[in-house]
């Protein structure tokens, strides 16, 4: 096939380009070549701005487009109408879509709106969501549902991650030692392989699958279960601090950032940890083993450079300073929350 790949040569892109090149189709690239331009010297990589109001991506039909890099539906909109002759327009949104994210969303649940007066050409983190859903409408306006098809992944985690947000927790384990953890050990989480996302994309290119789709792991795993498979797998001597939200909130501890994969029940977000995934694997999306995630994301971590600015998890004499403060209150060890 012949595909067109807006943005392909960060963290998913780079794995899904990998993925298709080395399986012989043809890859066009368009980006502003400023993340890793020598990645994919076969590939053909047209460099430029989503925002141009007139975008060239060359005179070729393209079998497909994956929107990697859609932020904005006016930048959305501008690709697919550039491209309405491809065969299917390929958007990969996410889980944020939705507006309800106290509980668990299927493909059916209501999607944020924007606020009245916000500008949907401006991105910020609180319009996240809301910006996304309207890039899957502006691609499905252009191109119909028959020839639309949107991904929502959760967390996407593994090899290459630029996040942090999944990688600080196997890595910290494999430290050893004492490690804090928050809320309890059955504090559901979720997320996705980027090779299985990025196979499964591959796979729906194929068949030429349309309509919405969430993509991440199905719904059931504990932040207990992660940790104690990252001690397993790193063969690790890490025991384990749970502490309650309580305690957190009174340190003044960041979720997401200092304690990734932390959702505190006040930002009533529970819901987007157990996402249905059933449509997905209906249509064939697979999901590896735990164990060699979190291997691949170990393995590849220790390959970075040692002076790496971690982008998430708490620093080491943070965390020490706050495991104090938990012992000194009691704190529980491998077992429930301790109570303050």
């Amino acid at each position: 096939m012949r595909i067109l790949v807006l943005g392909g040569t960060r963290f998913l892109g780079r794995h899904l380009v990998e993925m298709l090149l080395a399986r012989g189709d043809q890859i066009v690239l368009f980006n502003r070549g400023k993340s890793n331009p020598e990645l994919f010297p076969q590939a053909t990589t047209i460099l430029g701005e989503r925002a141009a109001q007139r975008l060239d991506f060359g005179s070729s039909q393209f079998d497909a487009v994956v929107d990697l890099s859609g932020h904005l539906p006016g930048d959305v909109r501008r690709s697919a109408e550039a491209n309405r002759s491809a065969g299917l327009y390929c958007f990969i949104s996410s889980v944020s879509v939705y507006a309800n994210a106290e509980e668990p969303p299927n493909e059916a649940t209501r999607v944020a709106e924007l606020p009245e007066g916000a500008d949907p050409t401006t991105f910020t983190i609180e319009s996240f969501g809301a910006l996304k859903a309207l890039c899957e409408r502006e691609a499905a306006s252009v191109f119909g549902e028959e020839r639309t098809l949107v991904i929502r992944p959760g967390l996407i985690v593994g090899p290459h991650d630029p996040t942090d947000r999944f990688t600080y927790w196997p890595v910290r384990v494999a430290r050893g030692g004492e490690v804090l953890a928050p809320r309890e050990p059955a504090l559901p989480v979720q997320f996705i392989d980027v090779r299985d996302l990025a196979a499964w994309i591959v796979a729906a290119l194929d068949a030429r699958l349309a309509g919405t789709f969430n993509a991440t792991l199905p719904p059931g795993l504990g932040l207990g279960e992660l940790l104690d498979a990252s001690r397993r797998v790193a063969r690790s001597d890490a025991r384990f601090v749970w502490v309650d939200e309580a305690f957190l909130e009174e340190a003044g501890v960041a979720p997401w950032s200092e304690l990734p994969l932390w959702i505190p029940r006040s930002a009533r977000e529970d819901g987007l940890m157990r996402t249905d995934v059933s449509r997905a694997l209906a249509q064939g999306l697979k999901i590896r083993p735990l164990d060699e995630t979190i291997a691949a994301t170990l393995a590849w971590a220790h390959e970075r450079d040692p002076a790496w600015t971690w982008k998430a998890g708490l620093d080491p004499a943070r965390e020490g300073e706050l495991l104090a403060l938990a012992a000194s209150r009691g704190a529980r060890r491998d077992g429930g929350p301790m109570r303050v």
